[in-house]
This record gives structure tokens, C-alpha cells and sequence, in this order.
């Protein structure tokens, strides 16, 4: 990882070196779950079902440089979309600075502590199933309460 900025979260996000824009990250795991879309309404659910690439146990992605050539559709969140994906959850970081909200206290970058976002209830670690093992997702919508 390049060089990071001091306080660099407190950017606009269009001044992120790329670097940065990575770190912003809050490791929650949320992005690599499947959702489910209502074909008639547009409306959003979410499951506990993730991507065959995601550690369950820690919510990192095994392969995240080649997650595109074994998962083609995974979401590369960009600036320019950032704004479009109306399912990142509120506590993302991409989605409150692009809100213009600073980072939740439980944030690494302001705690120190990359662990946090799973104590707190915002990640996934421990809590979702690979796509190899669940079967229909209809079978696991669930309601993650925001943090």
C-alpha cells in the first residue's frame, strides 16, 4: 500500500489517492454478500449468504487482487458509482463520506482496531455462510441492524 495521507478520511473522496480510497475500508464484509432484488418493486434484501471467495470466519476476501477473474460480477466500488449502490449499509465508510459524515467512532482508522466493525454488529465475520454451502438465499434473508 502507498503512502497514506494524516487524516486522509476527512477528504473529499474524489481527492483519494488510490491508495487511500482502499484503506477506507472498514473490512465489515457487507459488499460480499448476496442480495436479492424484487423484480417488481426494485426493493433490496439482504442475506447472510457470501461470496465463495469471502472468509467467513474473518470477512476478508481470499484472493481480493484476482476476485474478478473467479467472481466477474463482484462490485469494484468506485467514485463514480459510489453514490449509485443504494444497498451499501449506512454504516460504510464509502457511503458517509460520500454523505458528507465522518467515519463511525468504531472505524479502524480512528479506533486502531481493525476488529472493531465485527464487535460492534457492522461486519459479518462469523455471522454469514459461503454461497458453496446455503442452498436457496430465499432460505437466508435476514435484517442486519445497523450500527
Amino acid at each position: 500500500m502507498g503512502a497514506l495521507r494524516d487524516r486522509f478520511w476527512e477528504l473529499p473522496l474524489a481527492d483519494l489517492s488510490e491508495p487511500e480510497w482502499e484503506a477506507l475500508c472498514d473490512g465489515c464484509g457487507r459488499c460480499c454478500l448476496h442480495k436479492i432484488e424484487d423484480a417488481d418493486s426494485g426493493e433490496i434484501e439482504d442475506t447472510n449468504v457470501a461470496c465463495k471467495l469471502l472468509d467467513t470466519e474473518t470477512a476478508r476476501c481470499t484472493d481480493y487482487r484476482n476476485r474478478k477473474t473467479f467472481v466477474p460480477d463482484c462490485l469494484r466500488l468506485t467514485l463514480k458509482i459510489v453514490e449509485d449502490v443504494a444497498w451499501l449499509p449506512e454504516s460504510c465508510a464509502y457511503r458517509r463520506r460520500a454523505d458528507g459524515r465522518g467515519l463511525p467512532l468504531w472505524h479502524y482508522l480512528l479506533s486502531g482496531d481493525p476488529e472493531a466493525v465485527h464487535r460492534k454488529g457492522a461486519g459479518v465475520a462469523g455471522r454469514v455462510v459461503s454461497e458453496n454451502r446455503a442452498g436457496p438465499l430465499e432460505h437466508h434473508i435476514v435484517d442486519w441492524q445497523e450500527s
